[in-house]
């Protein structure tokens, strides 16, 4: 096996180093134009193609000013409600060509616990292609002749498909997993046995059981599960570090939230220097990697099949809940400046078009696509990868202030560490005595409710939540310390870094 590997990897430099150095000649600019002429060429007989004329676009000499002013921009329930849930139905030709054979479930918001991501044959090649990328990024690192014969462990969701009859449902790793090339199968772990179990704990136990007998060199996952695994290897077998079992382990690929609050525990774990990259794959495509030995930052993906818009987040294109207004201004990558918060629009090959895909970035470098991630449209908890929602908590307390009989006009959250996991800790602004703890009681399980991932991750990696009731006064008093009583001012529903210490400082004082 390690002769094919030989092979394989000869192969794949030298096509990858060809590739990159012709990619470099070209300006950001061009990569895009081509790829959204691409995509209308493929897409002008589907009914979005018919929709917004992309046929007439594609004989202007300004296909991409006309894609601007015609086709208007989607977030996911707009998009949902005039296209896809029609592919949801089985029928072909709505947004891409042919029928949508699979959709990834994504969280949702208090509307539905998930949402339905089409998938397409072309966007599973575009996640290949994306994925041979970055595997073959480690070749400008200075690593040992044998590391091409270890294996990748990919911490991910079940790999395992619901069939309804018309599609197949999933999470995204599920459906990714059908296109692992057989000579890459040997190298791929858990393996498909252990990556379909759907409990994670039985997934966990199963993923301790093997680890003596893998050879893993990279590891790629959400942070929250990989250190978990990590603590059990080590708790299981007695070890100092995970490289006592693994020791050449030399790269770890995370993605989902920030690595900054793992990044000591994770020191911590490893016995040997590692290299901490980031990749950004959600449902709707693969959007960029870390791939560059020397920046940390990613680089969008801008010749895979995918075309980026990229709206100021600011008061004139969002409104105070993160809601995109209809006239948002959308630039095309050769109109963006260096450490401007963007949110970001796809068009792609899976049939989503000028798609409010609820990221917020910054350009670190506008000329060679350097980003790194700011967070979300929306106020947004995801420490963990349990991605919660400004719509799942105010629905949340919503739900409450029923069962409770009381009113909560103000609130907050923020995540504290406990341990080495997180835990959740809510401040209520309730002028009437209740039960911190039977709060604390139902705003979980609402919350286990409306948001899949929420549920997921209070298994294990969510280890508590706490209330805290203050009068409502509380929350008016800090915001007049701050200037910012009246007008559209809002208090924060969540409070990160400085924010937190404050807060609690001002609520003890």
């Amino acid at each position: 096996m390690s002769t094919i590997g030989n092979k394989i990897r000869e192969r794949l430099e030298l096509k990858g180093k060809a590739k990159e150095i012709a990619e470099k000649r070209k300006r950001p600019i061009t990569k895009q134009k081509f790829q959204l002429k691409k995509l209308l060429l493929r897409a002008q007989f589907t009914q979005i193609g018919r929709d917004y004329n992309f046929a007439e676009m594609l004989t202007g000499k300004e296909s991409l000013m006309q894609f601007q002013e015609r086709v208007p921009i989607f977030d996911y329930q707009s998009m949902y409600r005039k296209y896809w849930y029609r592919q949801l139905h089985g029928e072909m030709g709505i947004t891409w060509p042919g029928k949508t054979k699979y959709f990834a479930l994504s969280s949702g918001t208090s509307e539905g616990a998930s949402k339905y991501i089409p998938v397409t044959r072309a966007m599973l090649t575009s996640i290949k292609r994306a994925s041979l990328r970055q595997i073959l990024s480690i070749t400008k690192y200075d690593i040992p002749k044998n590391f091409h014969k270890t294996g990748m462990l990919a911490i991910g969701g079940s790999t395992h498909l619901n069939y309804n009859g018309r599609y197949f449902e999933g999470d995204l790793s599920g459906i990714t997993a059908k296109g692992i090339p057989f000579w890459f199968q040997h190298f791929y772990k858990p393996g498909k046995a252990i990556s379909q179990e759907r409990d994670w704990n039985q997934k966990l136990k199963e993923m301790v059981d093997a680890a003596p007998s893998w050879d893993i060199g990279i590891i790629v996952g959400v942070p929250a599960w990989v250190q978990i695994l990590l603590e059990k290897i080590i708790a299981r077998y007695q070890l100092n570090t995970i490289h006592d079992i693994w020791p050449n382990l030399m790269f770890y690929v995370h993605s989902g939230v920030s690595i900054a609050p793992y990044k000591k525990r994770f020191n911590e774990l490893f016995g040997k220097p590692v290299y901490f990259k980031e990749s950004y794959l959600a449902s709707e495509g693969y959007i960029a990697f870390a791939g560059d030995k020397d920046s940390p930052n990613m680089r969008l993906l801008l010749n895979n099949s995918i075309f980026f818009e990229f709206v100021p987040f600011t008061e004139s294109n969002f409104d105070q809940n993160g809601n995109i207004m209809p006239q948002a201004t959308a630039l095309a990558i050769d109109k963006v400046e260096n450490n401007v918060e963007y949110a970001i629009l796809l068009t792609t090959n899976a049939g989503a078009y000028r798609y409010l895909i609820g990221d917020t970035i910054k350009f670190i470098n506008k000329d060679t696509a350097e980003i790194i991630i700011t967070g979300r449209t929306k106020h947004f908890l995801s420490v963990v990868g349990e991605h919660l929602s400004l719509d799942n908590m105010s629905r949340a307390i919503e739900l409450l202030q029923k069962e409770l009989n009381c009113d909560i006009n103000e609130f907050t959250v923020f995540a504290q560490k406990e341990g080495s996991l997180f835990s959740h800790h809510w401040y209520l602004g309730i002028d009437k005595n209740i039960d911190p703890k039977q709060a604390a009681h139902l705003i979980d399980t609402y919350l286990s409710t409306l948001n899949d991932d929420y549920r997921v991750e209070r298994l294990e990696a969510l280890k508590n939540v706490y209330v805290d009731v203050v009068p409502e006064q509380k929350f008016i008093d800090y915001m007049a310390t701050k200037g910012k009583l009246g007008g559209a001012n809002k208090f924060p529903r969540v409070l990160r870094g400085s924010q937190i210490e404050e807060w609690e400082t001002f609520v003890k004082e």
